[in-house]
């Protein structure tokens, strides 16, 4: 099978706001965003699991027009806060890397 990190032309996270993060997943072409938005990389339950988060409160926006997939989910801190490691989000996006996407 393969993973999204084989796949993808680009993976950012970022904050959106100081208690959410959103992770934007670039596709190169139509079948590769096809078979990547039929995978567990848009199942709240599976993203819920990598991230250890309530897969209620994740959400996930195909934007087919762009072969974009954004995933918004809460911070496990707020931004900033005291033991918060990661301060504008930039290295969340890396439980995703090895979720398969079919081959």
């Amino acid at each position: 099978m393969t993973q999204l990190s084989e796949v993808a032309t680009d993976i950012r996270s970022k904050n959106a706001g100081p208690f959410w993060i959103t992770v934007d997943v670039f596709l190169p072409d139509e079948e590769t965003y096809h078979r990547a938005t039929t995978s567990s990389l848009t199942d709240p339950l599976a993203i819920g699991a990598q991230f250890s988060v309530d897969p209620d409160h994740i959400r996930v926006f195909p934007l087919p027009e762009l072969r974009v997939i954004k995933i918004s989910l809460p911070r496990p801190r707020a931004q900033g806060s005291r033991g918060e490691r990661d301060m504008h989000a930039g290295q969340q996006f890396v439980p995703l890397l090895g979720i398969h996407i079919g081959s």
